[in-house]
Protein backbone atom coordinates (compact mmCIF):
# COMPACT_ATOMS: atom_id res chain seq x y z
CA UNK A 1 0.00 0.00 0.00
CA UNK A 2 1.26 3.39 -1.06
CA UNK A 3 1.68 5.88 1.63
CA UNK A 4 0.25 9.42 1.28
CA UNK A 5 2.27 12.41 0.74
CA UNK A 6 0.95 13.78 4.08
CA UNK A 7 2.10 10.19 6.08
CA UNK A 8 5.67 10.26 3.92
CA UNK A 9 6.16 14.27 5.25
CA UNK A 10 5.39 13.04 9.00
CA UNK A 11 7.56 10.17 8.88
CA UNK A 12 10.66 12.37 7.36
CA UNK A 13 9.63 14.48 10.41
CA UNK A 14 9.92 12.15 12.74
CA UNK A 15 13.31 10.91 11.63
CA UNK A 16 14.88 14.62 11.90
CA UNK A 17 13.71 14.75 15.42
CA UNK A 18 15.02 11.49 16.33
CA UNK A 19 18.33 11.72 15.06
CA UNK A 20 20.18 13.58 17.88
CA UNK A 21 22.73 15.07 15.13
CA UNK A 22 20.48 16.37 12.98
CA UNK A 23 18.12 17.80 15.71
CA UNK A 24 21.47 18.85 17.28
CA UNK A 25 22.72 20.52 13.89
CA UNK A 26 19.50 22.27 13.55
CA UNK A 27 19.27 23.78 16.55
CA UNK A 28 22.82 25.06 16.48
CA UNK A 29 21.61 27.42 13.83
CA UNK A 30 19.76 29.18 16.25
CA UNK A 31 22.70 28.66 19.31
CA UNK A 32 25.72 29.23 17.50
CA UNK A 33 24.44 32.29 15.87
CA UNK A 34 22.91 33.83 18.85
CA UNK A 35 26.24 33.27 21.21
CA UNK A 36 28.56 34.56 18.62
CA UNK A 37 25.95 37.66 18.61
CA UNK A 38 25.86 38.08 22.12
CA UNK A 39 29.70 37.25 22.36
CA UNK A 40 31.21 40.16 19.90
CA UNK A 41 28.70 42.73 20.70
CA UNK A 42 28.94 43.16 23.95
CA UNK A 43 32.80 43.23 24.00
CA UNK A 44 32.97 45.55 21.00
CA UNK A 45 29.17 47.00 20.01
CA UNK A 46 29.71 50.46 19.52
CA UNK A 47 33.10 50.68 19.50
CA UNK A 48 32.63 49.74 15.85
CA UNK A 49 29.87 51.74 14.86
CA UNK A 50 31.85 55.12 14.19
CA UNK A 51 34.24 53.49 12.22
CA UNK A 52 34.99 54.30 8.41
CA UNK A 53 32.94 51.98 6.12
CA UNK A 54 31.24 50.15 9.01
CA UNK A 55 27.28 49.41 7.09
CA UNK A 56 25.57 48.78 10.81
CA UNK A 57 22.72 46.89 9.06
CA UNK A 58 24.84 44.29 7.27
CA UNK A 59 26.70 44.31 10.88
CA UNK A 60 24.12 43.61 12.56
CA UNK A 61 24.23 40.23 11.26
CA UNK A 62 27.66 39.25 11.14
CA UNK A 63 26.85 36.06 13.23
CA UNK A 64 25.13 34.66 10.46
CA UNK A 65 28.67 33.77 8.86
CA UNK A 66 28.54 30.69 11.79
CA UNK A 67 24.77 30.08 11.69
CA UNK A 68 25.20 29.28 8.09
CA UNK A 69 27.88 26.58 8.81
CA UNK A 70 25.12 25.18 11.26
CA UNK A 71 23.06 25.70 8.39
CA UNK A 72 25.17 23.83 5.79
CA UNK A 73 26.03 21.14 8.66
CA UNK A 74 21.95 20.27 9.24
CA UNK A 75 21.51 19.95 5.77
CA UNK A 76 24.42 17.36 5.17
CA UNK A 77 23.56 15.15 8.36
CA UNK A 78 19.81 15.06 7.11
CA UNK A 79 20.53 13.58 4.46
CA UNK A 80 23.64 11.53 5.16
CA UNK A 81 21.67 9.70 7.73
CA UNK A 82 19.63 7.79 4.45
CA UNK A 83 22.99 6.50 3.32
CA UNK A 84 23.92 4.83 6.73
CA UNK A 85 23.61 0.82 7.15
CA UNK A 86 21.51 0.60 4.24
CA UNK A 87 18.52 2.99 5.87
CA UNK A 88 17.37 4.07 2.03
CA UNK A 89 16.54 0.62 1.13
CA UNK A 90 14.49 0.11 4.17
CA UNK A 91 13.02 3.76 3.28
CA UNK A 92 12.69 2.72 -0.18
CA UNK A 93 10.81 -0.12 0.94
CA UNK A 94 8.04 2.16 2.38
CA UNK A 95 7.82 4.49 -0.33
CA UNK A 96 8.87 2.99 -3.53
CA UNK A 97 8.21 6.09 -5.18
CA UNK A 98 11.62 8.18 -5.64
CA UNK A 99 10.59 11.37 -6.07
CA UNK A 100 8.12 10.87 -3.53
CA UNK A 101 10.43 9.96 -1.23
CA UNK A 102 13.04 12.51 -2.06
CA UNK A 103 10.87 15.76 -1.95
CA UNK A 104 8.97 14.99 0.98
CA UNK A 105 12.65 15.08 2.80
CA UNK A 106 13.66 18.03 1.33
CA UNK A 107 10.26 19.84 1.95
CA UNK A 108 10.62 18.89 5.75
CA UNK A 109 14.60 19.57 5.62
CA UNK A 110 14.05 23.24 3.66
CA UNK A 111 10.65 23.84 6.14
CA UNK A 112 13.25 23.23 9.44
CA UNK A 113 15.80 25.21 8.07
CA UNK A 114 13.42 28.31 6.96
CA UNK A 115 11.70 28.26 10.21
CA UNK A 116 14.39 28.31 12.29
CA UNK A 117 16.65 30.83 9.52
CA UNK A 118 13.87 33.18 10.45
CA UNK A 119 13.44 33.13 14.20
CA UNK A 120 17.51 33.33 13.94
CA UNK A 121 18.03 36.09 11.69
CA UNK A 122 15.22 37.97 13.92
CA UNK A 123 16.79 37.54 17.00
CA UNK A 124 20.32 38.13 15.85
CA UNK A 125 19.20 41.44 14.53
CA UNK A 126 17.41 42.64 17.87
CA UNK A 127 19.85 41.32 20.08
CA UNK A 128 22.45 43.74 18.27
CA UNK A 129 20.78 46.28 18.95
CA UNK A 130 20.50 46.24 22.68
CA UNK A 131 24.12 46.78 22.73
CA UNK A 132 24.18 49.61 19.84
CA UNK A 133 22.74 52.18 22.21
CA UNK A 134 22.72 55.61 20.16
CA UNK A 135 23.40 53.68 16.90
CA UNK A 136 20.66 51.16 17.34
CA UNK A 137 18.61 50.19 14.20
CA UNK A 138 14.71 49.54 14.71
CA UNK A 139 13.11 47.38 11.56
CA UNK A 140 11.34 50.05 10.54
CA UNK A 141 14.83 51.51 8.94
CA UNK A 142 15.56 50.98 5.69
CA UNK A 143 16.59 47.71 4.35
CA UNK A 144 15.93 46.02 7.99
CA UNK A 145 13.12 43.69 7.63
CA UNK A 146 14.03 42.90 3.77
CA UNK A 147 17.21 41.72 5.40
CA UNK A 148 16.02 39.72 8.31
CA UNK A 149 13.56 37.64 6.22
CA UNK A 150 15.97 37.62 3.59
CA UNK A 151 18.93 36.11 6.24
CA UNK A 152 16.43 33.53 7.31
CA UNK A 153 15.53 32.61 3.33
CA UNK A 154 19.33 32.72 3.16
CA UNK A 155 20.11 29.80 5.61
CA UNK A 156 17.05 27.54 4.16
CA UNK A 157 18.97 27.48 0.71
CA UNK A 158 22.85 26.92 2.33
CA UNK A 159 21.18 24.06 4.24
CA UNK A 160 19.07 22.49 0.57
CA UNK A 161 22.71 23.46 -1.34
CA UNK A 162 24.03 20.76 1.00
CA UNK A 163 21.34 18.38 1.19
CA UNK A 164 21.33 18.62 -2.78
CA UNK A 165 24.95 17.79 -2.88
CA UNK A 166 24.84 15.08 0.12
CA UNK A 167 22.77 12.80 -2.17
CA UNK A 168 25.10 13.46 -4.84
CA UNK A 169 28.36 12.40 -2.49
CA UNK A 170 26.21 10.09 -0.37
CA UNK A 171 28.67 11.31 2.32
CA UNK A 172 28.16 14.46 4.96
CA UNK A 173 31.76 14.96 5.68
CA UNK A 174 32.51 14.91 2.03
CA UNK A 175 30.48 17.58 1.42
CA UNK A 176 31.42 19.43 4.59
CA UNK A 177 35.35 18.97 3.51
CA UNK A 178 34.17 20.96 0.21
CA UNK A 179 31.78 23.19 1.23
CA UNK A 180 33.14 24.88 4.27
CA UNK A 181 36.81 25.56 3.36
CA UNK A 182 35.15 26.66 -0.12
CA UNK A 183 32.73 29.44 1.83
CA UNK A 184 35.35 30.67 4.21
CA UNK A 185 38.21 30.16 2.19
CA UNK A 186 37.82 30.11 -1.27
CA UNK A 187 34.74 32.62 -1.89
CA UNK A 188 36.70 35.45 0.60
CA UNK A 189 39.99 35.08 -1.40
CA UNK A 190 38.37 35.27 -4.62
CA UNK A 191 36.47 38.14 -3.68
CA UNK A 192 39.03 40.10 -2.92
CA UNK A 193 40.96 39.59 -6.12
CA UNK A 194 38.17 39.45 -8.70
CA UNK A 195 34.73 40.42 -6.82
CA UNK A 196 32.88 40.59 -10.62
CA UNK A 197 33.24 36.52 -10.29
CA UNK A 198 33.18 36.25 -6.73
CA UNK A 199 29.71 37.92 -6.13
CA UNK A 200 28.02 35.17 -8.28
CA UNK A 201 29.16 32.25 -5.75
CA UNK A 202 26.74 31.00 -3.15
CA UNK A 203 27.62 32.81 -0.19
CA UNK A 204 28.27 35.99 -1.52
CA UNK A 205 25.77 36.42 -3.56
CA UNK A 206 23.43 35.33 -1.33
CA UNK A 207 24.64 37.76 1.71
CA UNK A 208 24.31 40.60 -0.34
CA UNK A 209 20.19 40.84 0.85
CA UNK A 210 22.13 41.81 4.42
CA UNK A 211 23.12 44.74 2.80
CA UNK A 212 21.08 48.06 2.87
CA UNK A 213 22.90 49.05 -0.39
CA UNK A 214 24.99 45.94 -1.73
CA UNK A 215 27.44 47.34 -4.28
CA UNK A 216 28.03 45.43 -7.91
CA UNK A 217 26.06 44.13 -10.24
CA UNK A 218 23.76 42.39 -8.78
CA UNK A 219 20.93 43.45 -6.31
CA UNK A 220 19.99 42.10 -2.73
CA UNK A 221 16.87 39.92 -4.18
CA UNK A 222 18.82 39.12 -6.93
CA UNK A 223 21.49 37.83 -5.16
CA UNK A 224 19.57 36.01 -3.35
CA UNK A 225 18.00 34.41 -6.41
CA UNK A 226 21.67 33.21 -7.55
CA UNK A 227 22.01 31.22 -4.34
CA UNK A 228 18.60 30.02 -5.13
CA UNK A 229 19.94 28.76 -8.65
CA UNK A 230 22.96 26.90 -6.74
CA UNK A 231 20.56 25.47 -4.08
CA UNK A 232 18.16 24.37 -6.82
CA UNK A 233 21.01 22.79 -9.33
CA UNK A 234 22.47 20.83 -6.54
CA UNK A 235 18.66 19.59 -5.66
CA UNK A 236 18.13 18.53 -9.18
CA UNK A 237 21.37 16.85 -9.73
CA UNK A 238 20.38 14.84 -6.00
CA UNK A 239 17.50 14.02 -7.48
CA UNK A 240 19.04 12.52 -10.70
CA UNK A 241 21.39 10.48 -8.33
CA UNK A 242 18.86 9.26 -6.26
CA UNK A 243 16.78 8.02 -9.30
CA UNK A 244 19.37 6.38 -11.05
CA UNK A 245 22.09 5.05 -8.24
CA UNK A 246 21.15 1.73 -6.47
CA UNK A 247 20.19 2.42 -2.81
Amino acid sequence: MTMSTTSVLRSEWIKIRSVRSVAGSLIAIFAATLAVTVLVFATMGQAEADSPGDEPLFSAFYALNFGQIAAISFGATALSSEFLNGALRISLSAVPRRGLLYGAKMSVIGGLALAVGLITSLSTFLVEQTFMGEHALGLGDPGAVRATVGGGVYLMLMALFAAGLTAVLRSAVAVLAALIPFILIASFVLGTVAWDIAQYLPSEAGQLILHQNPEGGLGPWSGLAVTAVWAGAALCAGWWSIRTRDA
